[in-house]
């Protein structure tokens, strides 16, 4: 098995880092466009996918700027991680979502982010 590479993928949004970040860092937020049931506890997100239930251990996270998870089966040293920054140059927030994936992986890897973050743009109404 390949090593896992860090990726970085950049998308503009018309929101606020303060609703945006609920979006990302809350149960019901990540309810409405990440898995069909999260919970939270013990610093613990619990994803639900059609039955399927997969654990996310929240790493650090900074209101309204960024939060960073650990998949509980991924090795230690992967994480995936929202985080909120604004353009200097348009002033504009931007979504930053950073992943692992194989070399030959990060294609379908981001594509399915794109199509996960396109969901949360259409429930944030931008």
């Amino acid at each position: 098995m390949s090593k896992k590479v860090l990726y970085e993928l950049e998308f503009p949004v018309r929101c606020s880092p303060g609703i945006l970040y609920e979006f990302l860092s809350t149960p019901a937020g990540l309810q409405e466009w990440f898995a069909d049931k999260v919970d939270f506890r013990d610093n613990v997100f619990s994803f639900s996918w059609n039955g399927t239930e997969e654990e996310a251990e929240v790493l650090e996270q900074e209101e309204d700027e960024f939060i960073r998870l650990h998949w509980k089966h991924a090795p230690k040293e992967e994480y995936f991680e929202f985080r909120i920054q604004i353009s200097e140059v348009t002033n504009e927030t931007i979504l930053v979502v950073k992943d692992f994936a194989e070399k030959k992986e990060i294609k379908d890897q981001s594509q399915l982010w794109e199509y996960q973050v396109k969901d949360l743009f259409h429930r944030i109404g931008n």
